[in-house]
């Protein structure tokens, strides 16, 4: 099997099921328990958190433990809809983002707010002007992905973030597909808020990460006992918080290394060389995540592909069925043509990816497009 899906999910690394061991075993007490096994646990929880904001350049109080990106972005949305709603009912998102943030936006609509859609170019690009002209004055909040999960294309968030702010706007960018591959760093962003979700950066799945710049309250999602310092109800679960925070540790290290990156253009070489105009390189040629390599095969599904070659574990950028085809929200908002957009296939590297794999996919994936019957 050659997995080629990892900004879908990630293992977890081998550092950080170690790190995790001890809290699945003879560390199990609860982190709010005043005793010698509760101290041990909570305290390994506050080393968590200073990885995690040393990670993200933020204060460790800044940082709050959730269940995954998902929360985080729930908690932000509905957060700031619910503390600011007397001041204004107007949020800006893009065309592209994860349905982790258009869903909360459109449950937010169904109360009485305003959610504008930004558009993006062919690439998937935000245009800073197109930010500035959706502001309005009950605008209270601005959320952009700092890079999309499924083409690859990097948002210009600080320059973002100045817009925001020069508005008195609040500004949340979702960085779980960036955190571990660009710098995350929240000050140079100049974000409000940042999300983070463990399983794409090699921790474990149903845990993330919220950083809430300081001086910010928030209502929260949950209630119950004063867990996170009031901010999020419900015991800690301190081995996925202990992994989460190892992983951020290791993440520091890969920020800038272009290994990855290299080996992404040669999967995207091989695959131009062997299929000249019939493979297209969907998202921007440079501005892009450093593992991500998305390609729309013209003329054919991009489902059949990946089921000609069942070796290979990688995502569609299309709902194709018997009766019904449907570009993916992405590519639809980026304008790709249905010819391309059904052939889309995303490619997304990891740490573990070799030489050996990306060549051998190289052959898979030419093999079975030519294969594949013409869309």
């Amino acid at each position: 099997m050659i997995y080629l899906d990892y900004n879908a999910s990630t293992p977890v690394d081998p550092a950080v099921r170690d790190a995790m061991w001890p809290y699945l075993t003879e560390l199990y007490g609860n982190a709010s328990s005043d005793h010698p096994l509760g101290r041990r646990v909570k305290e390994a929880v506050t080393i968590a958190r200073n990885q995690v904001a040393a990670l993200l350049g933020a204060k460790p109080e800044e940082i709050l433990f959730t269940s995954g990106g998902t929360e985080s972005n729930n908690y932000v949305i509905k957060g700031v809809a619910r503390k600011l709603c007397e001041r204004g009912k107007h949020i800006i998102t893009s065309a592209i983002e994860h349905p982790a943030i258009t869903n909360p936006c459109k449950s937010l609509e169904g109360e009485g707010f305003e959610i504008t859609y930004v558009p993006v170019d062919h690439h998937g690009l935000i245009d800073p002007q197109e930010v500035i002209n959706a502001v309005r004055p009950d605008t209270i909040l601005i959320s952009i992905m700092h890079a999309n999960n499924e083409v690859g294309t990097i948002q210009p968030i600080a320059e973002l973030s100045e817009i925001a702010h020069e508005g008195g706007i609040w500004m949340h960018t979702d960085a779980a597909q960036t955190c571990g591959k660009l710098s995350t760093d929240v000050r140079e962003l100049g974000v409000d808020f940042l999300s983070i979700a463990g399983h794409k950066v090699y921790a474990p799945q149903g845990i993330g990460a919220l950083y809430i710049r300081d001086g910010i309250k928030l209502e929260p999602l949950h209630h119950g006992a004063g867990h996170e310092n009031g901010r999020r109800a419900g015991t800690e679960a301190v081995p996925a918080i202990v992994g989460l925070g190892k992983a951020a540790e290791l993440a520091k290290g890969y920020i800038g290394d272009t290994s990855t990156a290299s080996l992404r253009d040669r999967l995207w070489e091989g695959l131009s060389q062997q299929l000249g105009e019939d493979a297209v390189l969907l998202g921007h040629p440079t501005k892009r995540l450093p593992n991500t390599l998305a390609v729309g095969f013209r003329h054919k599904i991009g489902a059949d592909i990946l089921r000609a070659c069942p070796d290979i574990c990688a995502s569609t950028g299309a709902a194709c069925h018997a009766a019904h085809r449907k570009r993916s929200a992405v590519l639809a908002a980026m304008n790709v043509p249905e010819d391309i957009a059904f052939g889309g296939v995303r490619f997304s590297l990891g740490h573990p990816t070799t030489q050996q794999e990306i060549d051998q996919a190289i052959q898979l994936i030419t093999k079975a497009v030519s294969q594949c019957s013409v869309s």
